[in-house]
């Protein structure tokens, strides 16, 4: 069994597989490469390719000795128009068009929109971006049956391209019949994080919630103006957000989106959830084995906020360059971290602790680190509560999680700074500090003579008791006789 030395960069890297990285020596040498946690986008492929990856990721869990965290991302319902006689049209700037309930193939005059929701919730002078915001339409009169517009970016539309609405709340469900397939499959096979695509609302994360039946975390994808606007009351309901900044950048101007970035990346930090910074962020290693220096900068910024989580999508999951991909996003993420001033940058954003003895002792253990010089936080955790209380802290230091649960460990793989372990528990004081050092020496965390700071819950074995915080010092003799954890 091999043993790789916890990740020394704090961000991390969240891979998408697909086509281009598909075969398990791939998948492995994206993890060597510095690759976290895996993408199973559900929006293409079979269950029979997804479950061979799902299981090419578990293999490395034990080649490793190390916790795989994979997150199985739903497609969410995709709007689109019908189809044309002629497979395309060409619509011109300033012309009358229209989509209404009629099937027949289409032309330069109408098209079928197959989805009487959007009918329903359109009104005069609202817009419909066709084809990834290529095309842009103006209502100017809406019937349950017929939709009259004026196109005031002309192009030309094909066959059942894509729909979007950004002025108004469509009433479509969160969760297609797809969707729902999709979903317990992924909970049959394990995957823990589901991601809720075009989250809308805060009842949305309700029936994926209910499917989910307490199997993994959910995380909402933020992707449509809507939410932006319920922002907080999604992240309450969520166990984690992503900022899908494809979707996002077609519905809003795109000067719109990095303010709104740093807006999601920063709420999500103050309510102690993982968050997730996605989409074209290396774009260009698609095709080229480097990327643009606008795309460097890209990627800093995400670390500079503090993200917990940077996404690589078509980059691994198509490229001609995926461990490219990876290998730079790595890289770029170590010398942001090395920055004298990426702490301080970091603190921007204010964490306030709420009232409870748990986010008193995890605030308290990121400034102990600080004062005397500790190398790392140990937290013994059943749920992970605590260890994502003492990230939202963002301290100076490494993470260590023990914990005695596997599902517990794995989640853990997307949030800052967490080197999680699968590992016995604890029944008294003395035998909680002899196996914080333990681990600690055993992964790298520290060394003789340095000190650690050791967050539990007593009585021990009680989800969210978190009431000892303890410095020890590393004799360096506690891995003498000892093989195990």
């Amino acid at each position: 069994m091999m043993r790789l030395p916890p990740r020394t960069r704090k961000v991390r890297i969240l891979a998408t597989l697909g086509p281009a990285s598909d075969s398990p020596e791939m998948i492995r040498a994206l993890f060597v490469a510095g690759a976290d946690a895996f993408r199973i986008n559900m929006s293409h492929g079979a269950h029979e390719d997804h479950a061979a990856r799902i299981a090419a990721i578990r293999a490395l869990e034990k080649e490793f000795s190390r916790p795989t965290t994979i997150l199985g991302d739903l497609q969410g319902p995709k709007l689109r128009v019908g189809t044309f006689a002629s497979g395309l049209a060409v619509l011109e700037t300033g012309a009358a068009f229209i989509l209404d309930n009629d099937p027949a193939p289409g032309d330069a005059q109408r098209v079928n929109l197959p989805h009487p929701e959007i009918y329903r919730a359109l009104l005069p002078d609202t817009r419909l971006l066709l084809d990834d915001g290529k095309l842009v339409l103006r209502v100017k009169a809406v019937t349950d049956s017929r939709i009259d517009t004026v196109v005031e970016v002309g192009g030309t539309l094909s066959n059942r391209k894509g729909v979007n609405v950004p002025d108004v709340v469509v009433p479509v469900p969160a969760l297609t019949e797809k969707d729902r397939r999709d979903l317990s499959f992924a909970v049959e096979q394990g995957c823990d994080w589901i991601a809720l695509s075009f989250v809308q609302r805060p009842e949305d994360l309700a029936e994926a919630r209910k499917l989910m039946g307490g199997h993994g975390a959910l995380m909402a994808k933020i992707e449509k103006p809507s939410a932006v606007q319920r922002l907080e009351e999604i992240i309450e309901l969520a166990d984690g957000v992503m900022v899908a900044r494809g979707d996002l950048g077609v519905e809003l101007p795109p000067q719109a989106v990095p303010p709104l970035q740093k807006q999601i990346v920063a709420t999500a930090r103050r309510m102690g959830r993982p968050v997730v910074v996605a989409t074209q962020m290396l774009e260009s290693m698609i095709k080229a084995p480097t990327p643009t220096r606008a795309e460097v900068s890209d990627v800093a910024t995400a670390v500079y906020d503090g993200a917990d989580a940077i996404m690589l999508s078509a980059e691994t999951a198509a490229g001609d360059w995926p461990v490219e991909a990876v290998t730079m996003m790595d890289s770029i993420a170590h010398s942001v971290e090395r920055d004298p001033g990426y702490f301080a940058r970091l603190h921007f954003t204010e964490t306030k602790p709420d009232a409870t003895t748990a986010d008193a002792l995890a605030e308290g253990a990121a400034g102990i680190v600080s004062v005397v010089g500790a190398s790392a936080i140990t937290c013994f955790t059943l749920s992970g509560s605590t260890v994502r209380r003492v990230a939202r802290e963002r301290p100076m230091t490494a993470i260590l999680a023990l914990t005695p649960r596997t599902d517990t460990a794995r989640k853990l793989g997307l949030t800052w700074g967490v080197h999680a372990v699968r590992t016995k528990d604890v029944g008294n004081f003395e035998e909680m500090i002899g196996k914080a050092r333990r681990m600690a020496l055993r992964h790298n965390m520290t060394e003789k003579g340095g000190k650690i700071v050791v967050l539990a819950g007593v009585p021990f074995g009680t989800p969210g008791s978190t009431n000892v915080l303890h410095v020890t010092a590393i004799r360096g003799d506690e891995l003498r006789g000892r093989d195990g954890a």
